[in-house]
């Protein structure tokens, strides 16, 4: 993989079948087997850490070495085991590079552009105004030799990599929501995904009772408290499946695209465009740690775009029902969590592989523009975690620069699956997930 060369883009607006083997280029299909998972050895993982660094004005800063950077992982400071700075600007050369100890083969430029949307999120009003943007963006942002594809995260579209600028916003003119795992909002008591994961796995006695208050306000003819709160735990019960499978389908997707990223040449951006979805679960935490590490191991970077733009957290009046104060308080809460831990997914994966999240902006096609384009310098620190215990823990990471007027970005911690009795007997040099949340 050449780190001397311009960085093809792909963007990732949210299919898991987006690059089919007829769909690459004359090139190797093959992915590397350390491109799509790590080994652990001993019990010891290694964990790579994206950084980009910038001086107060904001300029990207491309000269630190391996010895100007100190990584914490839960306050320990850890041993920089490998080091490498990739440079975006293709006037730079490999004798500018440091590699982890892994071998690169040079390959010619190549971008490629992939707007993969996340059709099973985005609203009707956000979609149309991200299909407008999108649309500007191929005439604008695109040179005539770059490839590009437009996909959504449902499957429903997928044109394929090509430069047919038409063929291209064709396909952007007809996705459409899609609604398999949303919730009519018709349900009683109606219960979100996050409030059902309070009652279910929290055992929140709080989102219970307004849930229960919903439940009698909805079935006027209800007079037993008991009943009411088998209605609500039942609904509660409905919505978190609803929602851990929204969750697998659309981390398996996202997955699956950056498996396929991997086996592009050169350095890759995807950005992901999307109002976000919830990731509350330890499952969900582990999958997300597992995108960020092929990606970091396989030098993708992935940008986010937040299609809501400015979004509103107050429930409507359709939505206030006719209960108390204290459940109309109650549910206003729980949709301000949803709304802005919806974003956690995003940033994450923008922070743990070195990427740019850009939201709180109506400018979608400017976000779009600016995360089109490459970064100057991107480093990558390696460490091997001491005693990194496989007991489901979340590790909160902190990087360091020796110059006080720098200022970094780089992911901000890691999650290591939970040991399994199924995987006790694994060998030492079995395969097994780690990093992020």
């Amino acid at each position: 993989m050449s780190l001397n060369k311009q960085w093809p883009v792909v963007v990732l607006c949210c299919s898991l079948s987006l690059f089919s083997p007829d769909s690459f280029p004359q090139q190797s299909k093959e992915t590397p087997k350390d491109s799509r998972e790590f080994t652990f050895k001993s019990n010891v993982s290694v964990v790579l850490v994206p950084v980009r660094v910038n001086d107060r004005q904001g300029n990207a800063v491309g000269n630190l070495k391996k010895e100007d950077f100190q990584v914490f992982d839960n306050n320990k400071r850890q041993d920089i085991s490998g080091f490498m700075v990739a440079s975006g600007a293709p006037s730079r050369t490999a004798a500018n590079l440091q590699s982890l100890g892994r071998s690169y083969s040079a390959v010619g430029p190549r971008r490629f552009v992939i707007f993969l949307f996340d059709d099973m999120h985005l609203l009707s009003a956000d979609l149309a105004r991200t299909q407008q943007a999108a649309i500007k963006i191929l005439s604008t942002s695109l040179d005539s030799g770059d490839l590009a594809a437009v996909a959504s995260i449902s499957g429903s579209v997928n044109s394929g990599l090509t430069a047919d600028r038409a063929k291209l916003q064709d396909a952007i003119m007809k996705l459409r929501p899609q609604s398999l795992y949303r919730s009519t909002g018709t349900d009683c008591p109606n219960i979100d995904y996050y409030q059902a994961e309070l009652i279910v796995n929290e055992h929140s006695i709080g989102a219970l009772q307004a849930a229960t208050e919903e439940a009698f306000n909805c079935n006027p003819g209800l007079t037993m408290r008991d009943v009411a709160e088998a209605l609500a735990r039942s609904a509660a019960a409905r919505a978190f499946a609803i929602g851990e499978q929204d969750n697998q389908v659309s981390l398996a997707s996202l997955r699956e695209i950056v498996y396929r990223v991997a086996a592009l040449p050169g350095m890759s951006t995807l950005i992901l465009v999307s109002p976000g979805f919830l990731t509350l679960t330890a499952q969900a935490r582990n999958e997300e740690s597992r995108i960020i590490d092929t990606a970091a191991l396989s030098s993708i970077m992935i940008n986010a775009l937040d299609a809501r733009g400015l979004y509103v957290t107050e429930l409507d009046a359709s939505d206030r029902g006719t209960g108390s104060t204290q459940t109309t308080q109650a549910k206003s809460e729980y949709r301000r969590s949803t709304m802005s831990f919806s974003e956690n997914i995003m940033a994450e994966l923008a922070n743990g592989t070195g990427g740019t999240y850009f939201h709180n902006s109506n400018d979608l096609e400017g976000g779009l523009k600016r995360l089109t384009s490459a970064p100057e310098y991107l480093y990558l620190l390696e460490f091997y975690p001491h005693d990194p215990k496989q007991n489901g823990s979340y590790h909160h990471l902190k990087v360091k620069v020796s110059r006080a007027d720098l200022k970094v970005q780089a992911r901000r911690g890691y999650f290591i699956p939970k040991t399994t009795k199924a995987s006790k007997g694994i060998s030492d040099s079995s395969t097994v997930p780690s990093s992020n949340h």
